[in-house]
């Protein structure tokens, strides 16, 4: 750099850098370590503290050992982040140029302001798409009939236009889980009883499968297994939180269907063919490049991250039991993402992310809370049993893919 910048310029570059890491989906573990190394390479030291809701950032100049008085402390309100793997690459780059050189603190900083720009109005319709086209390739994932793919669609593009709808309306958005979690419900019971039999189960749980926290609970594990305690908790908390307003959406509705005399007949109806399964995987990865804000140039390799976490998890689930495949999947999965992020020297998250996204259970948690809702106790505690497994096999999966295969960089 031409000159020596001043402790508040890299102070307030490193401030920006962790709030849009933040806002991009970055767990408190992988961000906290690229605060600490960006950082030190501007010769700060930085105690961070990421939470869901919160950054607590503490500076002093480097060389003041761990007993230094901090100079600058500053406590930053957020929301919880959403995955957005285009602009979490550009954040990197932005970092990566300015430590190198290239970028004086001033120009990073214009750039980063820069990345808050609107979500233009094609990406929110395409992304409502995406909800549609995600739910019908969960519905064909699970084996359902050609109308419970159609209905779920339909309900899933329903979901989606919601939330746009909610974006702008803070009180509303509140309550979106429930709103949708009933419109949902409400459509596929009366479907199911007047129009075309329905697997209603299926189709409900297809419709909100963009709305389950699975990846939030699989990150609150990550950061309870390292240590990351308060952040674990919180997120945790959180999904939960999630899942009661989903699971109180669908007994709601179920209730009210109840009570106007609507009863849909038990029915299940035959698979789709399998080609048709392996169409929608296809169909549901492409919308998953969308749902997580994945660049064009990356399109490619985040279909490959999801088809890999699948392929791996199916023929191994098939062979030595869907816990341990879960496990392989997530082993394979996080190697794959830390030589990908070594050698082009991108974030392992375009990989680790949609490799883990099919593999995540937010659908077992939606299940046992909605048969304790029904008092169906025992069933409750055995999913939430499963629930757990499956979440302790995929986070140990993650772990030794990182013993195998050693992460190089913090994203």
């Amino acid at each position: 750099m031409p000159a020596t910048p001043t402790l508040h310029a890299r102070v307030a570059f490193v401030i920006a850098l962790a709030r849009r890491l933040h806002e991009y989906g970055t767990a408190a573990p992988r961000l906290e370590e690229a605060i600490a190394k960006v950082s030190a390479r501007l010769a700060l030291d930085c105690n961070a503290l990421s939470t869901p809701t919160s950054i607590v950032l503490s500076f002093a100049e480097q060389g003041g050992g761990r007993d230094a008085v901090a100079e600058i402390t500053q406590v930053i309100r957020v929301a919880p982040g959403e995955v957005n793997l285009r602009r979490l690459c550009e954040v990197d780059q932005i970092a990566d140029r300015v430590i190198d050189g290239e970028l004086d603190i001033d120009s990073g900083n214009r750039l980063l302001r820069e990345l808050d720009r609107p979500v233009t109005r094609r990406t929110q319709w395409l992304t409502v798409l995406s909800f549609g086209l995600s739910s019908a390739s969960v519905a064909a994932l699970l084996k359902t009939g050609w109308a419970d793919l159609g209905v779920a669609a339909v309900c899933g593009w329903l979901i989606g236009a919601l939330g746009l709808y909610t974006a702008a309306r803070p009180r509303v958005a509140a309550s979106y889980e429930a709103i949708s979690a009933l419109l949902v419900t409400l459509i596929a019971t009366f479907t199911a009883a007047h129009l075309v039999p329905l697997n209603l189960k299926s189709v409900v749980l297809a419709s909100l499968i963009v709305l389950l926290p699975g990846m939030t609970l699989t990150t609150a594990v990550r950061e309870l297994s390292s240590q990351h305690l308060v952040s674990g908790v919180a997120r945790m908390a959180g999904a939960v939180a999630t899942l009661l307003k989903l699971t109180f959406g669908t007994v709601a509705a179920t209730q009210l269907c109840h009570l106007l005399g609507v009863e849909p007949a038990d029915y299940t109806a035959g698979a789709v063919p399998e080609w048709a399964q392996w169409l929608g995987l296809l169909v549901g990865a492409g919308a998953f490049t969308v749902l997580f804000r994945a660049a064009r140039r990356d399109a490619v390799l985040v279909v490959g991250a999801v088809l890999l976490g699948y392929a791996v998890t199916r023929v191994t689930g098939a062979r030595f039991g869907p816990e341990f495949g879960v496990f392989l999947a997530g082993l394979v999965v996080g190697a794959a993402s830390n030589l990908y992020a070594g050698l082009a020297r991108r974030p392992g998250a375009l990989v680790r992310e949609p490799g883990i996204i099919l593999l995540v259970p937010g659908s077992v948690g939606f299940r046992s809370l909605s048969a304790a809702f029904e008092r169906d106790v025992l069933l409750g505690l055995d999913t939430g049993v499963s629930l757990l497994v499956v979440l302790i096999s995929l986070v140990a999966g993650l772990l030794f893919g990182d013993l195998l295969v050693p992460p190089r960089r913090a994203l």
